[in-house]
């Protein structure tokens, strides 16, 4: 059974860093993507960042130069370094893995979380993020 299970979020001030982690058990895929999402109160679901099994990254374009994706595979955890944090950065961030791939640059560009993603995909149960200005 796979499991996904974020920590890390917390309450920040404006400008302050936070790294989110993303344990993920049960998962023996060896292709695909994972990735962060994120969810703002009322808001859609957007995507953050995401990679896939061979490293290779993508980001949504206004979050790629504060935002970093990693993963430790012997670790079996994914990580989000988030620096520079602004208030809008404030929601709910979700950890996904897919045996299919996606890309972050579609999904903005699809302008919502793809469906088969929502439903077919593995999510964590979110982590909350609070920047305060």
């Amino acid at each position: 059974q796979v499991h996904l299970e974020e920590s890390g979020g917390g309450s920040v001030q404006a400008g302050q860093s936070l790294r989110l982690s993303c344990l993920i058990s049960g998962y023996t895929y060896n292709r695909g993507s994972m990735g962060w999402f994120r969810q703002a109160p009322g808001k859609e679901r957007e995507g953050v960042a995401a990679i896939d099994d061979d490293g290779s990254t993508s980001y949504s374009s206004s979050l790629k130069s504060r935002f970093t994706i990693s993963r430790d595979k012997a670790k079996n955890t994914l990580y989000l370094q988030m620096d520079t944090l602004k208030p809008e950065d404030t929601g709910m961030y979700y950890c996904a893995a897919s045996p299919r791939a996606f890309h972050m640059i579609a999904i903005q560009n699809l302008g919502h979380v793809p469906q088969s993603l929502l439903e077919s995909g593995y999510w964590g149960q979110g982590t909350q993020v609070t920047v305060s200005s």
